[in-house]
């Protein structure tokens, strides 16, 4: 059975049309991730040469997770930069569709996106699977390699110059170095007495392990195990959605 032919065109029109695109927008995200490891290693370099001679405990620590997930420890927090494999589009209410330059290509909506998550190093330190992230700044890529960045201290990069905004290591630098600025000042909470006022003893030995779970904000866990992260040295290619 051979279907309709007419329907049968446009699937595949529409296959062979998206397929391109997706993979295009994965290969740009995926070299601009690239930039942000580079960039979080230069940091690790410069600071540290100033660091060291003031304070060994204060240098800052950068590690290659995957090919999608990196690491850099400043001071008591620790920043998660993570790439999505998969590519996006915006849902309808968003303001980018009021963009120009979305409404004259449909096309330059979907986009791959590079996170940066905001954590406490001690809860990687001490094993605190149940410690809160933050959300602190999301990178959006398209097709064309424009990009535009949501999130906290990145007002400088607004949608409205999406389509004039090329991903640079320059300007990565910028937003990566405005969440780190962003990290140092967000302290965490004491906690409102009333709600530790009672402990069970389950919690202090859970304590004696590995530690009072903390967080800087109530948010969302982020943890590694949820994801099947490739080694740092496989080659991939975009296989999402």
């Amino acid at each position: 059975m051979n279907g309709n032919k007419k329907n049968s065109d446009a699937i595949y029109n529409l296959l062979v049309e998206k397929a391109t695109l997706k993979q295009k927008i994965f290969d740009n995200t995926l070299e601009a991730f690239k930039w942000v490891k580079q960039i979080a290693q230069e940091l690790e370099t410069e600071f540290n040469d100033k660091l060291r001679e003031h304070d060994q405990r204060i240098l800052l620590r950068y590690k290659n997770v995957g090919i999608f997930q990196s690491e850099l420890k400043v001071a008591g927090d620790m920043l998660i930069f993570y790439m999505h494999s998969n590519v996006f589009q915006f849902d309808r209410d968003h303001r980018i569709w009021k963009t120009k330059y979305v409404k004259q290509d449909y096309f330059a909506s979907y986009v791959g996106i590079i996170s940066i998550y905001d954590f406490l190093a001690d809860s990687f330190r001490y094993g605190r699977n149940e410690d809160m992230g933050y959300l602190i700044a999301r990178v959006f890529i398209n097709k064309d390699n424009n990009f535009f960045v949501e999130g906290k201290r990145q007002r400088a990069y607004l949608d409205e110059d999406f389509q004039d905004r090329k991903v640079t290591k320059e300007r990565l630098r910028d937003v990566i170095e405005s969440a780190i600025l962003y990290a140092l000042q967000f302290d965490l909470l004491v906690p409102p007495y009333d709600t530790v006022k009672v402990a069970t003893v389950e919690q202090m030995l859970e304590a004696r392990k590995i530690g009072v779970p903390t967080g800087k904000r109530v948010g969302f866990s982020f943890r590694t195990d949820d994801i099947d992260l490739p080694g740092p040295d496989d080659k991939i290619y975009y296989t999402g959605g």
